[in-house]
């Protein structure tokens, strides 16, 4: 399904503010969501006439993940604080979902969202992402919201052509930048892993050059690990 045609099957209700995030406060106004959580009742047919009624599946089934700051200052084991958060198989479910959590430039320094196949958790320990990689992309604090909404919408619409190799996408929310990481599983098939790199540029109209970096360097060396793939 391509880009044009999931953003236009379900088209978003809320305006510019309201799909920034959306915080939905108790009867006495004084309760608040906790951060990267699914606020109010998610009901994409909601207002949508005939269309509500017409599901439009995808591909594959995602599941969106959250690691709250507050939580990983609390946890010895890296991850542990990692939670689902909810899963999508259809584009009204995912428009649903986008629509009532917290976007890239809503969330606190330290916090991590991701989208990933679902049953791949996003941690180098899962057997899918174990021999894979990532692309990534650095933008200042706050400016990665449209590359994260593109980028899912490339995903779930499998506009890649190496789609079986992506298993999902990280934000990495920090204080003085934003990362956006795009994971796949076979970091040593160099032609799909450049063919998505290029694919992803072009996808989110980025004419800087990026780098992957294998999950086992990533482990071994930390910052240090270098790029073996330059698009």
């Amino acid at each position: 399904m391509a880009v044009d045609e999931l953003k236009s099957v379900v088209s978003p209700d809320t305006d510019e503010n309201q799909a920034s995030g959306v915080i939905n406060h108790g009867p006495n106004g004084d309760s608040e969501p906790e951060e990267g959580e699914i606020v109010g009742d998610v009901d994409s047919s909601e207002g949508k006439g005939e269309v509500a009624n017409q599901r439009h599946p995808l591909e594959h089934s995602w599941t969106f993940w959250f690691d709250n700051p507050s939580a990983k200052a609390r946890q010895v084991a890296w991850g542990a604080s990692m939670r689902p958060i909810y899963s999508f198989s259809t584009v009204e479910d995912f428009w649903g979902l986008y629509n009532n959590i917290h976007h890239p430039s809503k969330l606190s320094v330290g916090a991590d969202l991701y989208c990933f196949k679902h049953n791949i958790e996003p941690k180098w320990e899962d057997p899918v992402c174990a021999n894979g990689g990532k692309w990534t992309v650095n933008f200042s604090r706050g400016k990665s919201d449209v590359c994260w909404l593109y980028t899912l919408l490339a995903m779930i619409g499998e506009q890649f052509d190496h789609g079986d190799e992506i298993c999902g996408v990280v934000v990495n929310v920090r204080a003085r930048q934003d990362k956006v990481s795009l994971w796949t599983k076979n970091a040593s098939n160099e032609s799909a892993m450049v063919s998505i790199g290029k694919q992803w540029k072009e996808l989110v109209d980025c004419n800087e050059t990026i780098g992957f970096i294998f999950h086992d360097d990533a482990e071994k060396f930390g910052k240090s690990a270098k790029n073996r793939y330059t698009v």
